[in-house]
């Protein structure tokens, strides 16, 4: 289905600014069906002036529709339809007598010519379903009396009001809770759910007859509601814009929308909504989301201290190879170290991972390569991973990294490792080098498990000895990268002698059978 961009680029004369004008009045639509009772069409004129192509629509949720179909990206003719071509040719609100029979059930008719400024953009084509008509409540009758004024103001070019949009998740709708104030603040009808909205913020009696302003100040504490100018200015109805206030237990976004259907301001559409469940959660996720952090701050602190501790130790033993295998453990609790580090920092529990992939590098340089001058340096992008896959891995590339420093070359040699990440789900963010001192690379906007990652490093040293089976090596660090590879990580590794010298060892992981956090 085209977008609306798509059709005004395709078929209309629109301008830049015209086109942010209708986006505005879309973003406000879903009110104006629902109070009408009715699907609303947005009818964009061929440049061509060969008819119209319908360019958005919009299903009402208090009443059946009119249309079954999409409509979007269809075409009319002109002359098909009269009364479209009547709104946008005269420029006024055009209105069909008898109704429309589509489908065995009767619609009513009417159109409306979008202004603005003294240009008429588009036509919206207003269509009820007359099925099951009743005698309208007071309810139904306030609903369409601000339909009304709203179609008017559309039609005058004074509506959709700019700065304000009612598109967003916490944004109160028709049904949540509907109140129409006058010209001097006063309610003069509330629904039933709006009532109740009051009642549980502390009303007694009825709202109606009442100024809104005066009965919130009086039930919402001052410490709880915006400063007295905008709430003046919101709940009296001279402003469009949204509120948000309440007590110790109840939260109440409110919405104004100023009528002028004459150009003269006659009162106000206030919605309003009861979100107190809504920030209760926002305030658990984010005493969650702290708690979460701070556990990967200690266990961070923890793993650096064991870290220390095995670091001083080593120091005592005067054997080699017990103060090597004590060095080797402070290089493998480092490297979870470092991911729990980068989950303190972060927000959910999604690792950019060539942050953590460089520090690793910069950690195995740092240890030490035996006296051999040795670069390291990454290419490509591991993008983000979940935590779960980013531990076990950063184990897998420390024991990789640092077998290639201390057994690829000797003890006064000279050599680089490159670690080159590349993912074909379009998340890799491009190749590029990162020098072992330089800062991590490219973030992505989140877990994208799809494809595969292939990781390589490749050495120019010595190269695998002969004989080399890593199936058959009594190795530990080799014996800890199958276990994690194959157990964790579920993926296939490859060792491989280098073109012309050195070292191929490559990972590949299914993203897709990755580990994934419920």
């Amino acid at each position: 289905m085209p977008s609306l961009n798509d059709l005004v680029r395709a078929h209309t004369d629109l301008t830049a600014e015209d086109l942010a004008w209708l986006h505005l009045l879309l973003a406000d639509w879903q009110v104006i069906a629902d109070l009408s009772f009715a699907d609303l069409v947005l009818w964009l004129p061929d440049r061509d002036g060969t008819g119209f192509w319908a360019g958005a629509q919009m299903r009402p949720t208090t009443g059946p529709t009119a249309y079954v179909d999409d409509l979007v990206g269809g075409f009319l003719a002109a002359g098909t339809r009269p009364l479209l071509d009547a709104a946008y040719q005269q420029g006024r609100i055009a209105r069909e007598g008898d109704p429309e029979w589509r489908d065995d059930v009767p619609v009513r008719v009417e159109t409306i010519p979008v202004r603005r400024g003294d240009r008429v953009l588009a036509v919206i084509g207003r269509n009820t379903n007359l099925l099951g008509v009743r005698t309208p409540s007071r309810l139904e009758l306030s609903y369409l009396q601000t339909a009304s004024e709203l179609t008017q103001m559309i039609s005058a070019g004074r509506f959709p009001l700019p700065g304000q949009r009612s598109d967003h998740a916490d944004s109160p709708r028709v049904g949540d809770g509907f109140l129409r104030i006058d010209a001097d603040g006063k309610v003069v009808y509330a629904s039933p759910n709006a009532q109740s909205v009051y009642r549980r913020l502390g009303l007694t009696g009825d709202l109606a007859g009442h100024g809104l302003a005066e009965v919130t100040r009086a039930l919402v504490p001052a410490r709880h509601r915006a400063d007295e100018e905008s709430v003046s200015a919101v709940l009296g109805g001279r402003l469009a814009r949204e509120t948000e206030l309440g007590s110790e237990d109840v939260v109440v976004i409110l919405r104004s929308i100023p009528l002028s259907p004459t150009g003269t301001h006659s009162g106000a559409l206030v919605l309003l909504r009861d979100v107190s469940d809504l920030r209760r959660r926002d305030r658990e996720l984010v005493t969650k989301e702290a708690t979460i952090r701070e556990i990967h701050h200690r266990v961070k602190n923890n793993l650096q201290t064991v870290a220390a501790l095995l670091r001083l130790q080593a120091r005592r033993i005067t054997f080699p190879e017990g103060r090597q295998a004590l060095e080797e453990a402070v290089r493998r609790v480092g490297s979870i170290a470092i991911v729990h580090e980068t989950l303190s920092q972060a927000f959910d529990e999604n690792v950019a991972f060539d942050e953590v992939a460089d520090r690793v590098c910069r950690m195995v340089g740092e240890i030490g390569t035996r006296g051999a001058v040795v670069t390291t340096r990454r290419t490509g992008s591991f993008g983000i991973l979940p935590a779960e896959v980013a531990t076990p891995l950063a184990m897998v590339l420390t024991e990789i990294l640092q077998n290639a420093a201390e057994h690829g070359f000797g003890e006064s040699g000279e050599g680089s490792i490159v670690l080159h990440a590349q993912r074909d789900d379009g998340g890799g963010g491009g190749c590029h080098d990162v020098r072992v001192d330089a800062e991590g690379g490219d973030d992505e906007a989140g877990a994208d498990q799809r494809g595969e990652l292939r990781v390589v490093v490749t050495d120019d040293g010595r190269g695998l000895p002969a004989g080399f089976d890593p199936d058959s090596s009594t190795s530990l660090g080799l014996s800890i990268v199958r276990t994690l590879v194959e157990s964790e990580l579920g993926g296939d590794l490859r060792f491989e002698r280098g073109h012309p010298t050195g070292t191929r060892v490559t990972l590949v992981l299914r993203l897709a059978e990755l580990p994934r956090r419920a």
